[in-house]
């Protein structure tokens, strides 16, 4: 038992930061893929046990940044002992095109999933133009 603790106390002092100062946010990276069609482009996440609360995607100027934490329930009176995943926070930000429009993104999470449609604007999809006859 007390193997564990003295394994646990040496992994908080590799996250400290340095110069004895107080440990430093760590995040982790969310797996994202990108599609794009002519309408836009959607981002799909990765955030498994993040919730619709502890979520929040932002933009300003052209970064959208997505940002989530979750929550890890210990059972009462139990302590881990060990954890493979130090961070329980996500964050992870993108440069925008100036073609997107900012102003009508949806978001949507679905079983751990955020699903994020940027449309592009509309003077930049494609159109069909109509030929009349003269």
């Amino acid at each position: 038992m007390s193997e564990n603790k003295a394994m646990k106390t040496k992994e908080k002092q590799d996250v400290q930061a340095r110069g004895g100062e107080p440990e430093a946010e760590v995040y982790m990276r969310p797996a994202v893929d990108i599609f794009e069609n002519a309408e836009g482009i959607t981002l799909s996440a990765d955030l498994p046990g993040v919730s619709r609360d502890r979520l929040s995607v932002q933009v300003e100027g052209n970064a959208l940044t997505i940002e989530g934490q979750t929550a890890i329930e210990m059972p009462e009176g139990m302590e881990a002992l060990y954890a493979d995943v130090n961070a329980t926070c996500f964050r992870r930000t993108f440069t925008l095109s100036n073609e997107l429009e900012t102003d009508n993104i949806s978001a949507e999470m679905k079983d751990g999933v955020l699903l994020l449609k940027i449309p592009k604007r509309a003077e930049l999809q494609p159109r069909k133009i109509e030929i009349t006859t003269g």
